[in-house]
């Protein structure tokens, strides 16, 4: 295989581009992720930025498809943090935790995603040839092309009647953030939640709006007027934790169908990399224990269960294209906390390096095989998913801190919902009703095993109507 700093996919104009475009992307999607809980692939978003900006310097399909790796990394680096590290200021508003740590943190967990990815790329992407459907439809989008430069200018225009009618809303008020009258029946003006609904389609958007409608118009009013619920403060505690309860449930249950014949079959193809997956994993837990203040025996056992759940995104990344890190994290924290007592502090930044890893995974196994169809040095889209994801990680834990600076209080009734680090935060601290929780993680997980897309449904349950509809 050829030095990847030989060739001319891996070039200084394409790993600018993915240093400069992840952060882009980072910043986004922290705010997008924080907003709605929702984080659609960047995939498509940046093949087409990324051919957009290339092709006209006479850029190959291979380079284009290294600067898309690391572009794209940026978005499932901030959804590792954005999904997670909130909850900290949820439990603890007054937390001392400094942006340097939530780097650093950030940082080691997209190294540990690029590193075990390295490893297992062979396994996933050759071997077992699972479909990837987003890296196949990044490969296909290149491959098409953009005649006329028609994609370029939709994504150009579109991006800019986003910012002006932004602008009009938040800047200057000249149209309102809500349209109707009452929590109740309002709908949220923003071209972002409409972008989100059109990416992620009719099924999950229509399954959102069920979850919202379900819970808003038809639980909480029949609950109060039966005297389910004493107030309408108990009503909300339980609607929001069995909107957490199906999110969960549904995660757990994408990981019970998909991921274990294949960790184990991957335990075994990569038995000669065991070597280099303890001084990778050694080398994280020591710069965790050193920068994050996490003692020394549960960084290693973070780092352990990184390679552990970095296993099971790639297979259900493969499989389904859906990445549920937050739930990763969570049974890797209630591993360590089975062995080894941490503090909640330490525990919510276990929960991170998690999320950003198996997110960062996730990503660069669906670039991988866009590269296998395209014929791109893997080495060399390694290269960029590593720039990217550092890029990245650094941007996303600067932009949360400054989203919490302009919106102040996170979570469950502000601006900035953030549900799955919400969840996190409930398993760390307590729930507000176990009993509602309990309920939504049996049908999350039991309809999800029958197909039901109850990720959605959940997050629907749990966010203000006024975003959902």
């Amino acid at each position: 295989m050829k030095n990847p700093l030989e060739t001319q996919e891996l070039t200084l104009r394409s790993i600018a581009l993915a240093v400069v475009g992840s952060i882009l992307i980072a910043a986004s999607s922290t705010y997008v992720a924080l907003r709605i809980g929702a984080l659609p692939w960047p995939t498509i978003f940046v093949a087409v930025l990324s051919m957009a900006v290339l092709r006209p310097l006479g850029a190959s399909l291979r380079e284009i498809n290294v600067a898309h790796t690391g572009m794209s990394a940026g978005g499932l680096v901030a959804g590792g943090l954005a999904f997670t590290l909130p909850g900290i200021w949820m439990s603890d508003p007054g937390s001392s935790l400094g942006v340097g740590t939530v780097a650093a943190v950030a940082i080691v967990g997209a190294i540990l995603g690029v590193a075990f990815t390295g490893l297992l790329r062979k396994h996933f992407v050759v071997d077992l040839d699972l479909p990837f459907p987003m890296g196949v439809a990044a490969a296909r989008t290149l491959q098409a092309g953009d005649k006329g430069g028609r994609k370029a200018w939709i994504l150009f225009t579109s991006c800019g009647f986003s910012a002006v009618l932004t602008w009009l809303r938040d800047a200057v008020g000249l149209i309102p953030a809500l349209l109707g009258k009452g929590p109740l029946l309002s709908v949220w003006v923003s071209p972002m939640a409409l972008g989100i609904g059109f990416i992620i389609g009719p099924l999950y958007m229509g399954t959102w709006a069920l979850g919202a409608v379900a819970a808003h118009w038809l639980l909480v009013p029949a609950g109060l007027h039966l005297r389910f619920f004493p107030d309408g403060a108990l009503a909300e505690a339980f609607r929001s934790s069995l909107g957490i309860g199906v999110i969960v449930g549904a995660g757990v249950a994408v990981l019970f169908r998909g991921a274990a014949r294949s960790f184990f079959q991957s335990l075994s193809s990569s038995r000669g990399s065991s070597g280099v997956v303890a001084a990778v994993g050694a080398a994280s837990a020591l710069v965790l224990t050193w920068l994050a203040g996490i003692p020394l025996v549960p960084s290693l056992l973070a780092t352990a269960g990184v390679w552990v759940t970095v296993v099971m995104a790639a297979t259900i990344t493969g499989q389904t294209g859906i990445d549920p890190m937050e739930i990763f994290g969570i049974l890797v924290l209630l591993t360590v906390r089975t062995i080894w007592h941490i503090g909640g502090q330490e525990a919510f930044l276990v929960t991170a390096v998690v999320a950003v890893a198996t997110g960062l995974a996730g990503d660069a196994m669906q670039d991988l095989r866009a590269g296998s169809i395209l014929g791109t040095d893997p080495c060399a889209q390694l290269v960029s998913e590593a720039a990217g994801g550092i890029a990245g990680a650094v941007a996303a834990a600067f932009t949360v801190f400054l989203l919490r600076e302009a919106f102040g209080t996170m979570g469950p009734g502000t601006e900035l919902a953030a549900p799955q680090a919400f969840a996190v935060k409930s398993m760390i601290d307590g729930l507000p009703d176990r009993g509602a929780f309990l309920a939504g993680l049996a049908g999350g997980f039991v309809l999800s095993l029958v197909g039901v897309p109850c990720m959605t449904v959940g997050i629907g349950i749990y966010l203000p109507v006024a975003i959902s509809l």
